[in-house]
């Protein structure tokens, strides 16, 4: 899929860490080591102080440097929680991972000029252009 050689740094949205486990922790981990830079922004688990040995973040407004991709590994209904703060960091692409779909969010990303990916699964688009 294009859209995963065109970016570089995701902050990845609702991340689990490692001792959860899961895919909110699996695929971030897949696209660290695939090069991606990773910016955790775990939605829980205050105590938490570092994912996958990067710093983490409690919303994109503490993240100063840009991010190519906002990735979001949340419940369908809560992703309109992050609509607002996602639209003023202005990443070029917004994915939501396999099982999330927010058709209303989308179009609202849309109309602000984000590329939206919903209901898929990075790991395997990763899978078929970095094998």
């Amino acid at each position: 899929m294009r859209v995963l050689e065109r970016i570089h740094r995701v902050a990845v949205i609702g991340i689990k860490p490692e001792a959860v486990g899961g895919p909110a922790f699996y695929v971030p981990e897949r696209m660290q080591q695939a090069g991606f830079t990773i910016v955790p922004v775990p939605v829980y688990y205050p105590d938490v102080h570092e994912i996958l040995g990067v710093p983490v973040h409690r919303s994109l407004a503490t993240i100063t440097s840009p991010v190519d991709m906002v990735q979001l590994f949340r419940r369908p209904n809560d992703v309109a929680l992050h609509v607002e703060e996602i639209i003023a960091h202005r990443p070029a692409v917004v994915w939501l991972q396999l099982g999330i779909r927010n058709d209303e969010a989308a179009e609202q990303f849309a109309r602000a000029g984000i590329d939206v990916i919903q209901d898929r699964c990075v790991t395997v688009e990763l899978d078929r252009i970095r094998p």
